[in-house]
């Protein structure tokens, strides 16, 4: 009988696109894609850190949004 591995979750994370902008509060604000990952943070630099380490390390996947960004983990994702 062949094992095989399940993906890794790194692997999965790598596809994701993020967000990161301010709220109306003027917190920094990450949120992927799929509304599934996000949070709030208090500088630019830990919220690009999270983005970066959520995402497999891969600039290419994080927007920086210039308007007003809000968080939403309740959002149901569109299906592709």
């Amino acid at each position: 009988m062949k094992h095989t591995e399940p993906p890794s979750l790194k692997d999965c994370s790598k596809t994701l696109q993020f967000r990161i902008g301010r709220n109306s509060r003027g917190q920094w604000v990450v949120q992927d894609e799929k509304c599934t990952c996000g949070g709030l943070f208090i500088d630019r630099t830990q919220a690009l850190r999270f983005a970066m380490f959520e995402n497999g390390r891969n600039p290419q996947a994080v927007v920086m949004v210039p308007g007003v960004i809000e968080l939403d983990l309740n959002r149901t994702a569109k299906a592709a």
